[in-house]
């Protein structure tokens, strides 16, 4: 039996942390990926990944442990990426809708549910007018049963981290969207919860510190009045959400 050294391993586990920071951070907020495209992300870090790791694995040739390493690396790497373009549409399939990761399709009045996904995460949005009655953090019936299809999901992803996110717009004061904003993420979050998935889930209100656009008419309110739900393949790719 090889064993194999913890040191070596912990050591080989931060620089696959630190290539990942620099493969995401070249991800921009104006960036559409295709369907592929995270997946060869996946591949690219995950392959240097490997090769570290192949230098630290004992016995045979350093080349060969290289190669080996790699290998594995790039499958792994590979697997992370797929897995965030396949649960995308898993998601998108079980709320009768497509993936669309065109950044401008948030603006439209007319898209009041929008599944997308980057190279770290997949994001639900749900328009707030789809979800609440004015005033209420309580979602309604509909909505609460749209909530409920995505557990058929998350129960084959048990190690996706699931963040809801409130977003209000900025009428009234911010004390009092905050709280709103945390209500409904709460409220939310416990509709996922309540349906039995073995997921961490997290809630999180940002009242209206992250507009989608200017709060300068109606039209442009409702477009930030939202509920937004973020599946993470790990915790390194959990991002400040109200940023």
């Amino acid at each position: 039996m090889r064993v194999f050294n913890l040191k070596v391993i912990l050591t080989s586990a931060i620089a696959v942390s630190m290539l990942t920071g620099c493969a995401s951070s070249m991800n921009t907020g104006n960036q559409t990926f295709d369907n592929n495209q995270n997946a060869i992300i996946g591949t690219t870090v995950g392959a240097i990944a490997g090769v570290v790791l192949g230098n630290n694995i004992g016995g045979g040739s350093k080349s060969r442990n290289k190669v080996i390493g790699g290998l594995a690396g790039a499958a792994i790497g590979g697997a992370v990426g797929y897995s965030l373009d396949k649960q995308a549409k898993e998601v998108a399939q079980s709320l009768n809708t497509d993936v669309n990761n065109n950044p401008n399709a948030q603006m439209d009045p007319n898209q009041d549910l929008i599944v997308s996904n980057t190279d770290k995460y997949v994001k639900i949005m749900f328009r707030d007018d789809m979800m609440f009655e004015v005033n209420s953090a309580n979602p309604t019936y509909s909505a609460s049963q749209k909530i409920s299809k995505l557990n058929t999901v998350l129960k084959n992803y048990p190690n996706t981290l699931v963040q809801v996110v409130g977003h209000t717009d900025n009428s009234g004061k911010h004390a009092y969207n905050q709280k709103l904003s945390e209500q409904r993420a709460s409220n939310v979050g416990n509709i996922i919860y309540s349906n039995g998935v073995p997921n961490q889930i997290f809630s999180r209100g940002c009242s209206f510190d992250k507009p989608i656009v200017a709060n300068s008419s109606k039209e442009n309110m409702a477009l930030n009045r939202r509920v937004e739900v973020y599946l993470y393949p790990n915790q390194e790719s959990v991002i400040d959400v109200c940023k």
